[in-house]
Formats: C-alpha cells, sequence, structure tokens
C-alpha cells in the first residue's frame, strides 16, 4: 500500500467514525468528540478496503483467523474472504447451551490461529482470549487489529508472547484529522472502548 493509499484509507476511516456533540464516556467524562468504531466496520466498501490492507500483515504459516466478539468477527469474515482463510468467531465466554463453544466455525485444537480485533487498547480482552484459545489447544502468537490506541496493547500481548500488528496508530488517524500537531483543528478523539468493553 503506497503512503498516499495508506493516507486515503486513514482519512476514509476517520471521515466515518469521528462524531462530534456531547458524550459521556465510561470514565464519567464528557468529551465532544467520539471514534465510534463500528462506523467504519458496517460501511462495506470501507472494511473492504479495510481489509485488503491488513491481509499482506497476515503471517505465513497461519491456518485461519479468530475474529474477537464484537468487532473483530465482521473484520474476521471479510478477511477471510480476501486471503481464503476460513475464520472462526470467538466468543468472549463459551456459551452455556449447544455446543457450548468458545470458539465457532470448527475445532481449533492444533491450528494456527491469527487472532483479529477492530480496536486494541490496554490489551486486557485480547490477553484473556489468547489464553482461552490455547487453553484450547490452539497455537496463537500473532494478533491484527485496525488500530492500535497505544494505550498499552502491544507490550500487554508481547508479554504473552504474541506480536500485535496494527494497520494504523490512533496517532496516525490523529495526525490526518488535525488533532496533532501539523493538522488542521486540534482536540482530543475519544474511541467507543472508553464506553463499551476495553479489548
Amino acid at each position: 500500500m503506497t503512503t498516499r493509499d495508506r493516507d486515503d484509507l486513514a482519512g476514509a476511516i476517520y471521515a466515518s467514525s469521528h462524531l462530534t456533540g456531547e458524550f459521556v464516556l465510561r470514565s464519567g467524562a464528557v468529551s465532544n468528540e467520539y471514534f465510534d468504531k463500528y462506523r467504519f466496520e458496517a460501511d462495506p466498501a470501507l472494511l473492504r478496503d479495510i481489509c485488503a490492507a491488513l491481509a499482506p500483515l497476515v503471517p505465513d504459516g497461519t491456518e485461519a483467523l479468530a475474529g474477537l466478539e464484537l468487532g473483530g468477527v465482521p473484520i474476521a469474515a471479510v478477511l477471510s474472504q480476501v486471503t481464503g482463510l476460513p475464520a472462526y468467531f470467538v466468543r468472549k465466554q463459551a456459551k452455556t447451551y449447544g455446543t457450548c463453544q468458545l470458539a465457532e466455525g470448527g475445532a481449533i485444537e492444533g491450528k494456527r490461529l491469527t487472532v483479529v480485533e477492530d480496536v486494541v487498547t490496554s490489551g486486557g480482552q485480547v490477553v484473556i482470549s489468547c489464553g482461552d484459545l490455547r487453553e484450547r489447544g490452539a497455537i496463537v502468537e500473532h494478533a491484527l487489529c485496525v488500530i492500535d490506541r497505544e494505550s498499552g496493547g502491544p507490550a500487554a500481548l508481547a508479554d504473552i508472547g504474541v506480536e500485535l500488528r496494527p494497520l494504523f496508530t490512533m496517532t496516525e488517524l490523529k495526525r490526518w484529522s488535525g488533532a496533532v500537531p501539523g493538522g488542521r483543528d486540534g482536540g482530543a478523539l475519544s474511541t467507543q472502548d472508553e464506553a463499551a468493553g476495553e479489548a
């Protein structure tokens, strides 16, 4: 992906997901900006472009993708179409009925999985899910995400032997938007993670 293509994709993600108004965050703070990650996941053309850009980051030797509930699922599904790799869909907790599976889509024991998430913050849920998959016999050494919020996620995953490969950092999106020096309009950027579930 060329720099221009990368800039255009970052711009499209920002334009689709950046909201202005008054938003109460999970912390109780009020922000006049909000980054709703589900907006870029709900746009079919943009989601396919994102997954086409993610495809080269999929490690060699990956046997299947493991999309994490909820945001990682649509990304894993489309990335599966782009790469031809099968996709599994990973619950935060195994269901207590039917097949009682944690990962839907087939057997994961012995499979080399690459975990897929939309936005990674502290990495807490990704760490938990990687551990859950390993407990069930999967080999997990890599994770992909669209946006790394640079809040400790890569280090937390490295501590358990998982390399995080982000498509963008939040700094890169902010740079495109002008929310860091040299940009257009400045200002903080709050994200969906602060209101519901931190990855």
